[in-house]
C-alpha cells in the first residue's frame, strides 16, 4: 500500500468494519508507521478491493512477532478467496522485509471477534490456535490467536 491507495483502501474499510470511524486517517497514519506496519492491497481490475496491515510487536528484535492487524475486503467481494491470498502472498514479502533487519519470523499473533468466521483461515493459512478469549473487548467478546514458530 502507498499513499494513492488509501482513498480506495479506506472505502474498504469503512465497508468492512463498519462501526469503526475515521478511516482514511486509520489507514494512513498505519502507512506512516513503516517498517513497524507494513500494508498491503489486493487489487481487481485496477480497484481495491482489499489490503492486510502487519504489525512488529515490541520493538525490532532478531525474532519479530508479528501481529495481522487488520484484514479487510470489500463486502461484495467477501467469500471469494482474497483474504488468504493477501496472507499468503504478502507474508513472504513481510519476512524479506525482517530478513533485511536480519530479522526471521517467530510468532504471529492475530485478535478478532470470537464469532468471526475468519478464524478458520487463519488457522488454515497460519495455523494459528485460540490462546485467549476476551469478554466484551470492543463490540464482542475477542479471541486472540497465536501462530507459534511460523
Amino acid at each position: 500500500m502507498n499513499g494513492s491507495d488509501l482513498n480506495e483502501a479506506s472505502l474498504v474499510h469503512q465497508a468492512a468494519f463498519p462501526r469503526q470511524s475515521f478511516s482514511y486517517e486509520w489507514l494512513e497514519c498505519n502507512l506512516k508507521a513503516y517498517p513497524r506496519f507494513l500494508s498491503f492491497v489486493a487489487e481487481i481490475n485496477n480497484q481495491i478491493v482489499g489490503y492486510i496491515v502487519w504489525a512488529q510487536k515490541s520493538g525490532f528484535r532478531a525474532e519479530a512477532i508479528l501481529e495481522l492487524e487488520q484484514l479487510a475486503v470489500s463486502p461484495q467481494f467477501q467469500g471469494q478467496g482474497i483474504g488468504r491470498n493477501l496472507i499468503e502472498k504478502s507474508l513472504p514479502l513481510v519476512k524479506e522485509e525482517l530478513a533485511k533487519k536480519s530479522s526471521t519470523l517467530k510468532h504471529i499473533m492475530v485478535t478478532t471477534r470470537a464469532d468471526n468466521h475468519a478464524q478458520e483461515l487463519y488457522k488454515s493459512t497460519l495455523g494459528a490456535e485460540v490462546e485467549a478469549t476476551i469478554s466484551n473487548l470492543y463490540s464482542a467478546d475477542e479471541v486472540l490467536m497465536i501462530a507459534r514458530n511460523v
